[in-house]
């Protein structure tokens, strides 16, 4: 299969429309329609649904973009290490929301600085959705939090994934929090609150808090949001808790009044798949590791 044709159909499954597929590659539209065409008689299915401009994959083209992205990935990784003095290519980083507000700022301007022929993607999510992607060859590496479960009411670390490799680089204070108004916390049973705002499954700072509010043996629900001011403003309003690095409350200009619960200093990693080395990846973890 033709990599030029794969990434077309990456960046028209990515955009769901021809249109803006061709102009973020800086091809004509003509020829982004042919080439999916052309791969689609190739593979003999459709790969996409067509609704109007809209291009929607089909359950044959999630299946393939998976395999799309993983020998795209593959044949940069190829190039890479056939010049390892000089990192090039694409970095495709991904992190958590918390880690890429209060971590990463100065390191990718400093990165790119040092290496401007190396192209920086950066996605935020999960750690378990980090981690599936670098296992999955979706992303180079990533920043995760290090999976911890509670045993008889002590924190323990769990080991990674057989398929990671993995330093830690920062160790984060994790609070509970909860509206300024609610009563002094010692143990689980004096929190009040039996909602916790937080990320969608897979988020390791949600799995600890309900770990730790979970040991009432009281019923409790989660309520999704998609951003740590989220999670504050139901804080604030008085009908949630949330779980939060101390380091993102100190970015607030002006934090809200809350009450403030310590939980344990948790570690972020950053992993990348056993045996992966391409050049932009080893100066990438030479000037993070230099940076803690």
């Amino acid at each position: 299969m033709d990599l030029n044709n794969l990434a077309i159909f990456r960046a028209v499954a990515l955009e769901q429309s021809v249109t803006r597929a061709a102009q973020s590659l800086q091809r004509v539209q003509s020829n982004v329609t042919t080439r999916i065409q052309q791969l689609e008689a190739e593979l003999g299915v459709s790969l996409f649904l067509r609704e109007g401009k809209r291009m929607l994959l089909t359950e044959q083209g999630q299946a393939f973009l998976a395999y799309a992205e993983q020998l795209l990935a593959l044949a940069d990784e190829a190039r890479q290490v056939l010049h390892p003095a000089q990192p090039s290519g694409t970095l495709r980083l991904g992190s958590m929301e918390s880690s890429a507000a209060t971590r990463l700022p100065v390191p990718l301007a400093s990165f790119h600085r040092a290496h401007p022929e190396v192209s920086l993607e950066v996605s935020t999510g999960p750690s378990q959705l980090l981690i599936d992607g670098v296992l999955g060859r979706r992303l180079d590496c990533a920043l995760i939090a290090r999976p911890q479960r509670l045993l008889d009411g002590t924190w323990q670390a769990e080991p990674l994934d057989l398929g990671l490799e993995g330093e830690a680089l920062f160790r984060e204070e994790l609070l509970l929090v909860l509206p300024a108004d609610h009563p002094p916390v010692h143990e689980p049973a004096d929190v009040q609150l039996r909602i916790l705002a937080g990320f969608a499954q897979g988020c390791s700072y949600r799995q600890i808090g309900e770990a730790w509010l979970g040991q009432t043996g009281t019923a409790l629900r989660v309520q999704e949001v998609g951003s740590y001011h989220a999670i504050l403003a139901c804080v604030a309003a008085g009908t949630c808790a949330g779980v939060v690095p101390r380091s993102l409350l100190e970015l607030q200009r002006q934090p809200p009044a809350l009450r403030l619960v310590p939980l344990l200093t948790a570690e972020t990693l950053l992993v990348w798949r056993r045996g992966h080395a391409t050049p932009a990846l080893n100066a990438w973890r030479e000037l993070l590791g230099s940076a803690t």
